[in-house]
């Protein structure tokens, strides 16, 4: 796996393919980012925000607009300006989004976590098309993913605190959440952002772990990719690319390539990053 571009990031997430490009964040800086992804090159910073910044997705028939996991809440977001029209700030003072999707019938979908890592502090938001914002679910640490299935029945939930993933049904019309079934646990770090290949297997970036882990839709570990720096935070699959996301938050003194993203070639395809549709 090699360097991908060279871009420094304290804590880099949200990896998405979009519009030929691959988009990401760097949290804590508020930073939104962009890189080719057809070929190596440096990453532009498109704009930045002066709270943390969790992910974002695009917004249908909306050019230059993103909907955006901010500060502790969401917003719609002007590329061109910068600014953040808050939809909702629903997480308490001390916590913050983390990462966020938007999943194939176009809602949006964002961890909320404490700062200080207290145990079950955080919970599972949805953003649907008329703005409205409905927790989905309470108890967890620090959330990541969520990421999908084609069909959006199937999603996959990282808790990275507490080494494990869920898998829950999903209603493809209301958005509705069947009860969470344990998908797999790692033992060796703590699985962080995700996504979900044309062929259905899960693939996870392990923080901590210096890996990407591929596995089946029946919890098998498919394929281990090794990552050069330990804190891989999200992944990205594009047009049989592997695209890796890393931070150098904690890290002391920080290695080098650490905050880079990385890729590697030979992998199953993915698909571009859904768009959220607003009504």
């Amino acid at each position: 796996m090699d360097v991908w571009s060279p871009t420094s990031c304290e804590l880099g997430e949200g990896a998405r393919w979009v519009d030929g490009r691959l988009v990401f964040v760097d949290i804590l800086a508020g930073r939104l980012l962009a890189a080719p992804a057809d070929r190596p090159g440096p990453a532009e910073e498109l704009l930045r925000v002066d709270v943390p910044l969790g992910a974002v997705a695009p917004v249908a028939g909306r050019p230059g607009t993103w909907i955006a996991a901010a500060g502790r809440g969401f917003a719609l977001l002007d590329q061109a300006t910068g600014a953040l029209d808050w939809i909702d700030q629903p997480m308490p003072e001390g916590n913050r989004v983390n990462d966020a999707v938007c999943d194939p019938a176009g809602r949006f979908w964002a961890g909320g976590m404490p700062y200080d890592g207290t145990p079950g502090a955080g919970a599972l938001y949805r953003v649907d098309a008329d703005l409205s914002v409905t927790t989905v679910r309470t108890g967890l640490t620090i959330p990541n993913g969520p990421a999908f299935t084609a069909d959006g029945r199937t999603m996959y939930l990282a808790d990275s605190a507490e080494g494990r993933i869920d898998r829950h049904t999903v209603d493809p019309v209301t958005g509705d959440l069947g009860e969470p079934e344990s998908f797999v646990s790692i033992a060796d770090g703590g699985p962080d952002g995700m996504t979900v290949d044309e062929e259905d297997h899960l693939w996870v970036a392990v923080w901590g772990g210096s890996a990407v882990h591929r596995y089946a839709p029946d919890g098998r570990l498919d394929r281990v990719v090794p990552v050069p720096t330990p804190q891989p935070t999200s992944v990205c699959l594009v047009d049989g690319r592997l695209l890796v996301t890393t931070a150098a938050y904690g890290l002391e003194p920080i290695p080098q390539g650490a905050g880079a993203v990385y890729a590697t070639d030979g992998v199953a395809p993915g698909r571009p990053a859904s768009r959220f549709l607003l009504s």
